[in-house]
């Protein structure tokens, strides 16, 4: 299944968490950047790597911020 994108605000808002952190996060490893071009500022973030914010389930007013999310581990360049 291709990965679900969304754009930062939609980010922002699934995570309750400001669009400076988000960022940061990807500058961490944290989170995978996607380009599109046809965006205004051309990255995307794939939903399934941003953690969800709690939230009431009536009035989704924010009860608790997302927590960090793990480091994306990678398969190291040089295997000693």
């Amino acid at each position: 299944m291709p990965p679900q994108l969304v754009p930062e605000d939609l980010a922002v808002y699934w995570t309750g968490r400001p669009a400076t952190t988000i960022r940061r996060w990807a500058t961490e490893g944290r989170l995978t950047r996607h380009h599109n071009p046809q965006r205004r500022n051309g990255v995307l973030y794939d939903l399934a790597e941003l953690p969800e914010a709690e939230r009431d389930k009536d009035t989704r007013e924010l009860l608790a911020p997302a927590p960090t999310p793990p480091v994306i581990e990678t398969t190291p360049l040089l295997a000693a």
